[in-house]
């Protein structure tokens, strides 16, 4: 097993399925498909995951100024959003028979714990799957830059991104055929090149912990597993 903890990084368009970043809302085979692909991991392997889950299939406070709510009033509704969606990968986590913690940067104490690094890393330790919401508690801060901040403190082998394309391209393969898919590359040519996939700020986080990151396609099955044994799957940031 080529990873032992790992942080999973997923944004709330996969918990509404493929497509999500259009239709929205929680979509309840999407969610099931993620909790048997994280459950097999575990079960396969006895990896540490933790989970970070992003809030934009409910709503995205970089957006918030278009129904007219301020910025920051904006991304404390994301963050509320997040929440939501870890309880619903955590419902269908514990249903498939896993332990879970769910941990929030903002107070929920009728749903969740506050967000204590030593007490993540020992819930890990003990077989929990560890859900991170509520991303670093503060406006102005991607999920992205939560989950490279989260994998730093609790000291994650790998940061890996779900996404709905096999991994980082030189554009947009959606929208332009003559994207090139790239398997390896370095945190400065990401950073150089302004490539999409990722939040820069996380990147750049990521680059100055030398925290690889892999960016794969979350709908591919057993994909998960097969990166936590070691296969290359995906594209590698990383310092090379």
């Amino acid at each position: 097993m080529k990873y032992t903890r790992v942080l999973l990084k997923l944004s709330g368009e996969a918990l509404a399925g493929k497509g999500g970043e259009k239709k929205g809302g929680i979509d309840r085979n999407a969610v099931g498909f993620i909790a048997d692909e994280i459950a097999s991991a575990i079960k396969e392997t006895g990896v540490q995951i933790a989970v970070v889950v992003g809030g934009g299939n409910i709503l995205r406070g970089a957006r918030a100024e278009d129904i007219g709510v301020p910025r920051v009033t904006g991304d404390f509704m994301g963050m509320l959003a997040t929440i939501i969606n870890a309880l619903a990968l955590q419902a269908h986590l514990e249903e498939r028979g896993l332990t879970t913690r769910l941990m929030t940067a903002m107070a929920a104490n009728q749903v969740a714990e506050p967000y204590i690094c030593r007490r993540a890393i020992r819930h890990l330790e003990k077989g929990r799957v560890v859900i991170l919401a509520g991303g670093t508690g503060n406006p102005f801060f991607s999920t992205d830059t939560a989950a490279a901040l989260r994998a730093a403190e609790i000291g994650a082998d790998v940061l890996l991104k779900g996404t709905s394309v096999d991994g980082v391209y030189t554009a947009d393969p959606k929208l332009d055929s003559e994207a090139r898919f790239l398997p390896e590359l370095d945190y400065k040519t990401f950073l150089e090149q302004g490539l999409g996939v990722m939040d820069m700020t996380a990147v750049q986080l990521a680059r100055e912990r030398k925290l690889p990151i892999v960016v794969f396609n979350i709908w591919e099955p057993g994909a998960l597993l097969r990166i936590i044994k070691g296969e290359k799957i995906g594209s590698l940031i990383s310092g090379k």
